[in-house]
């Protein structure tokens, strides 16, 4: 699927306990409308989740992960909807491609699971590697960096060099910073601000601020409450618009519609993509990366 846009992911939980709109889409005949909703408003893929990621959320098992994704995944794909599978488990991601995903994204990078690697050289599709350092009931305990940026994008190449070990194509992979996960405000913050440096290591790179804590506490009221998770739209439009300008391959957003009329908008005014648009999903078969082609 290579397309001359940004790519716009539409997030799709199928949680109970999702910060956003978990316990909205349980159902699978309602997960598959929104999800063509999704579709139909924009999104060039759907990622469809069945454990919620937020900080201090408790874990499910894999059964229990498989039975929330794969029906909605099902149905999705007999609309013709692209879709990815958003697991940090191998079995999940097995058994969601099986049913029709094209895309793993793991919010742990391949770390939680060793075996997610074998997964995906052996489907040869695109693998989303985000920069984690632990589960989510814990995260918030690892968010230490002398140098975040730098730190983050050490990480991630460690992440890439063992996909490219286990027989991953480097056409494969996309790199996200993983914002929120084990990262302070200050942290998301800079790491926003320098997004030149992961675009530079020559893979796609994936943004996903969409409605996270640290942009309620920005728009914080006079008396420091937070701003409410579905009031955080224009903040979260504005991070998409300079993400890309910044030369991210797409951003995972809740708000499709809204994404896509902003970046309808970036792109009326003729500014140039840093970087290519990728994938298949991502980068075409043979394709390899500048990190790569160094090596």
């Amino acid at each position: 699927m290579h397309v001359d846009h940004p790519v716009v992911i539409g997030v799709l939980n199928v949680t109970p306990d999702s910060f956003s709109d978990g316990g909205r889409y349980t159902d699978v005949e309602a997960a598959v409308r929104h999800g063509v909703e999704l579709h139909s408003a924009g999104a060039d893929i759907v990622d469809v989740g069945g454990e919620s990621t937020r900080p201090g959320a408790e874990r499910v098992d894999a059964p229990t992960e498989i039975a929330r994704v794969v029906p909605v995944i099902e149905g999705l794909a007999r609309a013709g909807v692209l879709t990815s599978i958003d697991t940090t488990r191998a079995a999940v991601a097995a058994a969601a491609l099986e049913a029709g995903a094209t895309v793993i994204n793991d919010v742990s990078g391949g770390l939680a699971d060793r075996g997610m690697a074998r997964v995906a050289a052996e489907a040869g599709c695109p693998w989303v590697l985000m920069h984690w350092r632990g589960h989510s009931r814990h995260m918030n305990e690892l968010a230490v960096y002398a140098d975040v940026v730098a730190e983050v994008r050490d990480e991630l190449l460690q992440r890439v060099d063992d996909a490219l070990a286990a027989g991953v194509g480097p056409g494969q992979i996309i790199l996200d910073p993983g914002l929120g996960f084990a990262k302070t405000a200050e942290h998301n913050w800079a790491l926003s601000a320098r997004l030149d440096v992961l675009v530079g290591l020559g893979y796609p790179v994936l943004f996903g601020a969409s409605r996270k804590t640290y942009l309620g506490r920005l728009l914080a009221a006079a008396d420091g409450t937070p701003r409410p998770v579905r009031e955080r739209e224009a903040a979260t439009l504005a991070t998409s618009v300079l993400a890309v300008a910044a030369g991210a391959w797409g951003v995972r957003v809740h708000d499709v519609a809204a994404t896509a009329d902003a970046l309808a908008v970036w792109r009326a005014t003729g500014s140039p993509r840093l970087q290519s648009s990728a994938p298949s999903g991502t980068p075409a078969p043979g394709e390899t990366s500048a990190r790569s082609e160094k090596e």
